[in-house]
């Protein structure tokens, strides 16, 4: 089976891996993102994929855009049987989809229908969600609304963060796009349909989306710690209009009463609490300060002389 894979994030690098090494899959193309500026000094790099793939003799596609004339004709002359889309980042659209004799499938992060979008997994955690999975689909071009082939749930547990369950699943959506593809060449792929009314949505997750409302409850604001870690992070400002940022690595959620969301109610050896909703107080319990390396809530208190009765931004 001939196999053009568009993949760019770690998620996908164990969909890639897996595919190299199965027997009769022949990756003839791999498709990525081009390289951008990345980190605290915009250095040029390439994304996780293009960075798997360095020593491998294998061609690489990197377009700005895989819709262009130009793109299109590059992966026909790779002769596909099944393009297969694991994080990649763009929209495919119709002149692409038809290019495959055996169809587009997308490997994608959820148990869709919920969580279609760029940050299914991050998204999950931060809603509360118990269970979550990844689902195999084919194409159309909207965004992960094609007929569904596999799914397979996963747990997510009370410490677990949005890139540690993007691991994990990147393994289990591996293992998914192999029985996926050997159903599609036997001829024996499922095409269900998915029921729209039960479609929620996981957008690009930005860095507004890290700046912690301290009237929500605290399970919300702990939740939302775990599904944005490691970016786009959440943070604050200890103490208030100080300008001092802070980025929350782990906090819990804990009961407190008494103050205004935003006050300081503990400063102790298992870290700051903070007042968050009714009734509710989210501790942290390490952080990082801007250009400093990840401590104890204890230990940033201490050197920072943060004391109770102050407030968090």
């Amino acid at each position: 089976m001939r196999i053009v894979f568009m993949g760019s994030s770690r998620f996908a690098c164990s969909s890639l891996e897996t595919l190299l090494l199965t027997p009769g899959m022949d990756v003839a193309l791999v498709v990525t993102q081009p390289d951008r500026p990345q980190g605290r000094k915009l250095q040029v790099a390439g994304c996780p994929v293009k960075q798997y793939l360095s020593g491998r003799n294998i061609p690489v596609l990197a377009p700005v855009n895989i819709n262009t004339p130009e793109s299109l004709q590059q992966v026909r002359e790779a002769d596909p049987d099944v393009i297969a889309v694991v994080a990649y980042g763009q929209l495919l659209k119709a002149p692409l989809l038809a290019i495959p004799r055996m169809g587009c499938v997308n490997v994608h992060g959820s148990l869709l229908p919920k969580y279609r979008g760029a940050a299914p997994v991050q998204w999950a955690i931060a809603q509360g969600e118990s269970v979550t999975g990844v689902t195999t689909l084919f194409m159309n071009e909207r965004m992960d609304a094609g007929d569904m082939i596999l799914r397979r749930e996963a747990p997510i547990g009370p410490e677990d963060t949005g890139g540690g369950l993007l691991d994990v699943l990147g393994r289990t959506g591996a293992e998914l796009l192999r029985e996926t593809l050997r159903l599609l060449r036997a001829g024996e792929a499922p095409r269900i349909p998915q029921e729209e009314d039960q479609a929620t949505f996981a957008p690009r997750l930005t860095r507004a989306d890290g700046v912690l409302d301290w009237s929500r409850p605290a399970v919300v604001l702990g939740n939302r710690v775990r599904g944005f870690h490691p970016w786009p992070g959440c943070s604050c400002e200890i103490p208030a209009g100080s300008g001092a940022k802070v980025k929350i690595l782990r906090a819990r959620p804990e009961a407190s009463e008494g103050g205004a969301p935003g006050t300081i109610m503990d400063v102790g050896r298992s870290g700051i609490l903070v007042q968050a909703g009714p009734g509710t107080g989210l501790r942290l319990v390490e952080v990082q300060p801007e250009g400093r390396t990840p401590m104890s809530g204890e230990a940033f208190a201490r050197g920072r002389r943060i004391g109770t009765g102050m407030r968090a931004g």
